[in-house]
């Protein structure tokens, strides 16, 4: 079982608390404990050479203690309060020995209970959490509201709570990470998108990993308001562990919910009166998955008082993000798909179900832990060859042989060259790998940059030849 954080996290002035991990959200928490009054010491496993001459000045400046290079157990076990950045291991044995001090541990998600004046909507998943965080940050300001959205997508928390927080709507991407660290975190709505097995490298178990998305909800009241993924058999299998609050179902079974029905490429919506439609098929948003995606997001938006007409006006302008099931161009006749965001298992299994034709699959990176069996039949029916890269490739050949071709690549350079020679017409070359980046890149956006700069390499007449079309895509698929 994993070990979890402190239930309830309150800080004093003058209090010592120690930051361990200074990433972006590490170096946001330290500024706001600062401007509170906390004395703060810092924990950095790496070099802070990478963090750049301004911030080891501001962390003079300010006289903040920093350890780098390590954790000692000294300095965790001679403070009040440790903040934990998320990536950090909850197993670390620094750690263990100040938990058995007694020491509160949490993550910035705790601090919303004593500080946050907001109220908020907390969205997460194993996939489309950062789609269904940005379209509901778009839909509240379509109806006219002050939004701030971050959390695990683009601004840390502690970035807003140190400021006047003048926003109507908070709106939170919520990682299992934060939720195992958030003490008693109680958005006012929270939102389950899915789970599928993801980051079994850090959770004992598949059960354990569950366990902490339904967090999520630990806190809620009955006033707080629960949205369910009614298609989800894992989900609706732990219901019970949801808040004694409201409780509305999406998708394509609402499991006798109120929420938002989905039906081809609209939504029905039921618990607000009247019934409601709202129809995607000519929005980025038309297709499997993301027409679940913008019904939690309706339903969330409901909740928090846009109205339908402005709802509708929100999902007409919205666009795509990077590296979610993007279209980059159309070659001869083949459409090659930038789904580098699809670091786990159910997301690849998303990405090939609502693809059409052959597909000829890129897949490999970072092993996360996660059980590759689970995607055998998709591969087995829809991928007409697998290129498999990065240290995972081993593995991953192991579990889909015999379902398929089988072709290994040294770099993603070379697999989408490969695919190419390989591809027919109607076919499409899928980048979805199914594993984390860092093995041979700084991120899944610099592996999608990659794969999207190789892609148009293969315009140049040598590589394609003049007759060649592109097409690139305005409306693509958004995971």
């Amino acid at each position: 079982m994993t070990v979890g954080g402190a239930k309830e996290v309150r800080i004093n002035p003058g209090d010592n608390v120690l930051v361990v991990g200074l990433g972006k959200s590490g170096l946001s928490a330290v500024k706001f404990l600062l401007q509170i009054g906390a004395r703060v010491s810092v924990s950095e496993g790496g070099r802070l050479d990478r963090l750049g001459r301004e911030t080891r000045r501001f962390l003079d400046g300010e006289r903040v203690f920093v350890e780098e290079g390590g954790h000692s157990s000294e300095l965790f076990c001679s403070v009040d309060h440790i903040l934990l950045s998320p990536g950090v291991p909850l197993t670390l044995p620094p750690l263990t020995a100040a938990r058995a001090m007694g020491i509160p541990i949490f993550g910035e998600m705790a601090l919303a209970a004593q500080f946050m004046k907001t109220p908020m909507v907390a969205v997460t998943g194993t996939n489309g959490k950062s789609t269904v965080v940005t379209l509901l940050g778009e839909l509240l300001i379509a109806a006219g509201k002050k939004v701030f959205v971050g959390g695990n997508i683009g601004t840390p928390l502690t970035d807003y709570l140190a400021g006047k927080q003048e926003a109507e709507v908070a709106v939170l991407e919520i990682s299992s990470f934060q939720l195992d660290i958030a003490g008693a975190f109680s958005p006012e709505v929270g939102v389950l998108l899915n789970i599928s097995p993801d980051h079994l490298d850090r959770y004992e178990t598949y059960a354990d990993y569950v366990a902490s998305k339904f967090g999520l909800f630990r806190n809620q009241g009955p006033g707080g308001a629960a949205i369910l993924n009614g298609d989800d058999q894992e989900i609706i299998k732990g219901a019970e562990h949801r808040s004694e609050g409201r409780m509305f179902c999406f998708g394509r079974d609402l499991a006798g919910q109120q929420g938002a029905r989905v039906v081809g490429a609209r939504v029905e919506v039921s618990g607000f009166g009247d019934r409601e439609d709202y129809d995607l098929s000519s929005t980025a948003l038309a297709e499997s998955p993301n027409c679940e995606n913008a019904a939690a997001a309706i339903i969330a938006a409901r909740i928090m008082g846009c109205s339908a007409k402005s709802i509708t006006k929100g999902l007409a302008g919205f666009a795509p993000l990077a590296h979610r099931l993007t279209v980059v161009a159309e070659i001869a006749g083949v459409r090659y798909v930038d789904d580098s965001k699809a670091t786990n298992i159910g997301a690849v299994s998303s990405a090939l179900e609502g693809l059409p034709g052959s597909v000829l699959l890129i897949a490999g990176g970072r092993d996360k832990g996660g059980d590759y069996g689970l995607l055998a039949e998709s591969i087995r029916q829809k991928v007409k060859v697998l290129f498999l890269i990065g240290e995972a490739r081993e593995k991953m050949a192991a579990a889909y042989a015999g379902l398929t071709d089988i072709v290994n690549a040294d770099t993603l350079e070379e697999a989408v060259s490969r695919a190419q020679r390989l591809a027919n017409p109607g076919d499409t070359v899928l980048l979805s790998p199914a594993c984390a980046s860092f093995d041979m890149f700084s991120s899944y956006a610099h592996r999608g940059e990659v794969f999207q700069k190789a892609v148009m390499r293969l315009l140049s007449p040598t590589a394609s030849g003049a007759a060649h079309k592109v097409e690139e895509a305005r409306h693509a698929c958004v995971l």
